[in-house]
């Protein structure tokens, strides 16, 4: 750029991010919000690095391409809200595209300028009761996972006519991947296994013992997940506690803009931690969008709630923890089984964490295995690859992942995150399961 304006053409500078001011007069100003959306869309318009990303800006940029001005100026303002509803929060365009983050003084966060706009849609009553019931996860878990209704409800959802039902009366897409209930729980299953350990030894980054935060997900759909961490953390003497009580982490409402509720759960669940943390305990959690809401978005929501920053400070990914316990020394490689070759999908929610590709350098260190790794969006993204209205945007977006675990003839397909890899299994021409690599990792222990 001419002159000496103080502005560059992009930023050098590693991307940091304000906090969250969502309780502001200004944050909620229907008309300071429009404004704002103006500004950053011009500026991604004429930029457009993003466009491979998701359908938010492929919307944007035909909306421009398709007005008489060829500007945003020419663009109705309905398509904004068609944006925003295409955004899942991802944070790739964020850490991966935009070269105005902050610093940047153009300060162009815009998976945070979504989610104001997706406050304002719930503060104005605008989402449908489909919505919200697919983002009360915690309450969807405890009623299909009562024993009985568990085996009615999957049998049902594995049926054309369950899938149609649901399509015709909740908008979910019937070729979308929908997660089955079950009745004996994840924090159930950890329980059993935990509490083997006997000697604690701690290292300079890691307390030795951890308190597991089952989640949702973890809990009711995927419950052998916080089994098979419980089984590999106190095989490696990593002391396992599972926490006693838990609410949702708040992901599913914070994509839906329900700031709110996402406060009343935090409320409740960053106590419970706090106080295990000074029990001496680090926390873990099985599902990458869980840690990351309490490492990234209840911080920046709640910058002055010492607990909340307590609770950023010692949580972790599973496998960033193994790893550190590797760097001291104390992760046991005394693997039974091969794995071979291992395809291995990236979840966004893991790369936003910025800890390197710690799952990946774990399975490597399992004897004749070979890990291609897959660094593309899935198209799952929370509930959005369920819904009817994107369910074929979605598959658009993660079908570049899909051909490359088809055409990879790996012994395994595998993703941190279990909804992205059903995802992947639902393009696949010939179905097959996808394995979570602690799966994979408590096979390869041979325990």
């Amino acid at each position: 750029m001419g002159g000496d304006t103080g502005i560059r053409e992009g930023s050098l500078q590693a991307p940091s991010r304000h906090p969250l001011d969502w309780r502001s007069a200004e944050f909620n100003d229907p008309k300071a919000l429009e404004k704002e959306l103006e500004r950053v869309f011009d500026i991604c318009h004429g930029c457009r690095r993003c466009f491979s990303l998701c359908n938010s800006f492929p919307t944007l940029f035909d909306a421009i391409d398709a007005s008489e001005t060829l500007e945003l100026d020419g663009v109705d303002k309905k398509v904004y809200w068609d944006v925003v509803d295409h955004c899942y929060l991802c944070d790739m365009c964020f850490m991966t595209k935009c070269p105005y983050v902050p610093p940047h003084p153009w300060n162009i966060d815009f998976p945070h300028l979504m989610l104001r706009a997706k406050h304002h849609q719930h503060r104005a009553g605008e989402h449908s009761f489909r919505d919200k019931l697919l983002s009360n996860t915690r309450g969807l878990g405890s009623i299909a996972g009562i024993p009985v209704v568990a085996e009615i409800v999957n049998a049902v959802n594995g049926t054309k006519a369950g899938r149609a039902l649901l399509a015709s009366t909740l908008g979910v897409a019937a070729s979308a991947p929908i997660p089955k209930f079950h009745s004996k729980s994840g924090s159930k299953r950890a329980r059993k296994l935990a509490g083997r350990v006997s000697e604690i030894k701690p290292t300079d980054d890691t307390r030795g013992k951890v308190a597991l935060f089952v989640t949702c997900y973890g809990d009711r759909n995927e419950p052998h997940l916080p089994e098979d961490l419980t089984a590999v953390f106190e095989h490696n003497g990593i002391a396992v506690k599972v926490v006693a009580r838990e609410k949702c982490c708040g992901m599913p409402k914070l994509e839906l803009g329900d700031l709110e509720t996402v406060e009343k759960y935090k409320d409740f669940n960053v106590p419970q931690l706090k106080a295990l943390i000074d029990e001496g305990y680090d926390i873990v959690a099985p599902i990458p969008s869980c840690v990351l809401m309490f490492k990234q978005e209840l911080p920046l929501m709640f910058p002055d709630d010492a607990d909340v920053q307590a609770v950023k400070a010692r949580i972790f990914d599973p496998f960033e923890y193994l790893m550190l316990r590797h760097k001291a020394g104390l992760l046991r490689t005394d693997f039974k089984e091969k794995l071979g070759k291992v395809s291995y999908h990236v979840p966004c929610h893991l790369r936003v964490q910025n800890i390197g590709y710690k799952t990946r350098d774990l399975l490597r260190l399992v004897p004749e295995t070979t890990v291609d790794v897959i660094e593309r969006c899935s198209g799952h993204n929370g509930t959005y690859a369920v819904k009817k209205e994107f369910r074929a945007a979605s598959v658009k977006i993660g079908k570049p992942v899909v051909n490359r675990v088809q055409t990879a003839d790996s012994d395994h397909y595998s993703s941190d995150c279990p909804m992205a890899g059903h995802q992947i299994e639902s393009g696949l021409s010939t179905p097959r399961e996808p394995e979570h690599p602690l799966t994979l990792v408590r096979r390869a222990y041979g325990i």
